[in-house]
């Protein structure tokens, strides 16, 4: 399987959802940098937050971290780390390794991988892949953040309730920062519970909902990344879309800018009292040709609704090729977006600080 990404940095994640263990190697990390475990957990278990999943999927065990951190600062070498999985029941279908079940990877990745690949709480297709993604993107974060570049998210809109926007111009530290250690992370609490609300029907009704995270990166300088195949975008969009459950992505203005002339797009430059270039408007989300604007970065991910839902549902039996039904799934997860938040941020910054390792003395 194709779980290694090299941008100057590099991210191998291994392990399957029921192995003993998941995990991640970092490499090409600068040396020296001191790591706060204690902020590397906190970010770790904004991943699961407890009202929102079950009690065998709360498992925010802090990884191992085996090589690359010495004395709290890394060496240099390849981090490696991992998380031992708790020894979890059996599945609820035990049919599932013949199953091809609706918005699941059965089927593709029974023909990828001829059969082989595992099964048990969708093994490598898992969202507990996401643990190791978080790691990696919160020590990223930690190094991002000593320079003074932070990147924060919040839940942008659940189902058809809407929770206000970053301001794509004026977004600040304090803006980034101030929904990051909420429970339910969002701007307008207000918007927030009709949101929770709307969980909470969907669970009792058997079903699940998706939604859109909005995130922004502030004091990223100008200048970064490169034209066509190594733009922000793309390596943003690589690590974003590994993300299972992540449906969509646009920066800025993104889909909208379709509906705008071009002087309605068109974001003008200007000067400001420091003599600093910057931009009246941010419908290109801080990236212009693939580098840095030195606006904030900007963007927008869609989120399917988990396909785990506790209503009957269609199936293919792939031993036999025979069409059937699968039950549903008790205590499913009505919404895979709160704990998708911090996943964006990591993958966000794993793409910031590998392209910041060309920045004039970052390092």
């Amino acid at each position: 399987m194709s779980s290694f990404w090299n941008n100057r940095i590099s991210i191998s994640i291994f392990g399957e959802a029921q192995g003993p263990a998941i995990g991640v190697t970092v490499d090409n990390l600068p040396s020296g940098e001191y790591i706060d475990t204690e902020a590397l957990a906190a970010f770790m278990a904004r991943r699961i937050p407890e009202k929102y999943v079950t009690p065998e999927l709360n498992d925010n065990a802090m990884p191992h971290i085996m090589s690359g951190i010495y004395n709290d600062r890394t060496t240099g070498t390849p981090l490696c780390a991992f998380i031992q999985n708790r020894v979890r029941k059996a599945p609820q279908h035990a049919e599932l390794d013949r199953l091809a079940r609706p918005g699941h990877a059965d089927y593709t990745g029974a023909v990828r991988y001829k059969g082989f690949n595992d099964v048990r709480e969708d093994g490598h297709f898992s969202e507990r892949l996401t643990a190791p993604l978080c790691f990696a993107g919160a020590i990223c974060g930690q190094i991002l953040e000593r320079r003074g570049i932070y990147t924060g998210a919040h839940i942008r809109q659940i189902h058809n309730t809407k929770d206000n926007p970053f301001d794509p111009v004026n977004i600040t530290r304090d803006a980034v920062l101030s929904v990051r250690n909420k429970v339910f992370p969002v701007i307008n609490d207000r918007k927030g519970w009709i949101m929770e609300e709307d969980i909470e029907k969907a669970r009792n009704a058997g079903e699940s909902l998706g939604g859109i995270i909005e995130c922004a990166v502030v004091n990223v300088p100008a200048g970064i990344g490169s034209p066509i195949f190594d733009g922000l975008k793309n390596n943003i969009a690589q690590l974003v879309f590994g993300i299972p459950g992540v449906n969509g992505l646009e920066f800025g203005s993104g889909f909208t800018s379709a509906k705008m002339v071009g002087s309605q797009n068109n974001d003008p430059f200007y000067l400001d009292e420091h003599g600093h270039v910057l931009t009246k408007t941010n419908n290109h989300g801080g990236i212009l040709g693939g580098i840095s604007s030195g606006m904030p970065i900007t963007l927008n991910v869609a989120v399917n609704p988990s396909p785990a839902i506790a209503k009957e549902q269609s199936a293919v039996d792939l031993h036999d090729m025979s069409e059937g039904t699968i039950a549903g799934i008790e205590n499913h997860d009505p919404c895979l977006v709160p704990r998708l938040v911090p996943c964006v941020e990591a993958a966000v910054n794993i793409a910031i600080l590998s392209h910041m390792m060309d920045y004039p003395n970052f390092c």
